[in-house]
């Protein structure tokens, strides 16, 4: 499952750009958690043209052991009234979205297209929103508010969202002019949360 992750942007990619991406797992660790045993692996990602380095991307995911309909344990609801935002998004988790979503990104995970294993496997309540979707629809968000690419972006994974249901994609910008973000499921409950900063690239 996808925890979070940053994006350092350094370079706009241009049109008829030759990009060149490298990917490197950077660290691999296990902890126990209250689902059972975690699997936490780092990967960097590099994206260059013939100019440099253009992106820097940093990946956290984590594994899950013997996955279970027990074996998801309760998230405590963290709240943002949506009415603290600047702006906000609302999109429809439908399951179309999510299937052509998976075959954009090649991501063959069952929970985000197969409901009974999702469900009755994984023990969730629905098909599960990917957490990319959520952190590009984030630093869009940034990058309305703040007039550009934000050159640093972060986002963390607070808990699942899943599908059948609209969530929001929620900024605002602080007296600093630094991107605050949060997804929102339809109880208001905080999945995604997001940081962004810096001029542009």
């Amino acid at each position: 499952m996808w925890a979070g992750g940053t994006v350092e942007t350094l370079d706009a990619l241009r049109l008829d750009d030759l990009v060149t991406r490298r990917e490197t797992v950077r660290d691999v660790v296990f902890k126990e958690g209250r689902s059972g045993r975690l699997c936490f692996v780092t990967v960097d990602h590099v994206v260059s043209t013939a100019r440099g380095v253009a992106i820097r991307e940093q990946q956290d995911i984590v594994y899950r052991d013997k996955p279970g309909a027990s074996s998801v344990a309760a998230s405590t609801p963290q709240r943002d009234l949506p009415s603290e935002y600047a702006e906000t998004l609302s999109i429809v988790a439908t399951p179309t979205l999510l299937f052509r979503y998976s075959a954009m990104t090649f991501n063959g995970h069952r929970f985000h297209y197969d409901r009974p294993y999702a469900t009755e496997v994984e023990g969730y309540a629905d098909l599960v929103v990917h957490g990319p979707i959520q952190a590009t629809l984030l630093m869009n968000q940034a990058a309305r508010l703040i007039g550009h690419v934000p050159r640093h972006f972060m986002h963390r994974g607070v808990s699942a969202l899943t599908a059948n249901q609209t969530f929001r994609i929620c900024g605002r910008l602080d007296g600093d002019g630094r991107f605050d973000g949060v997804t929102l499921d339809q109880t208001d409950e905080v999945c995604m949360r997001a940081e962004g900063h810096g001029g542009a690239a």
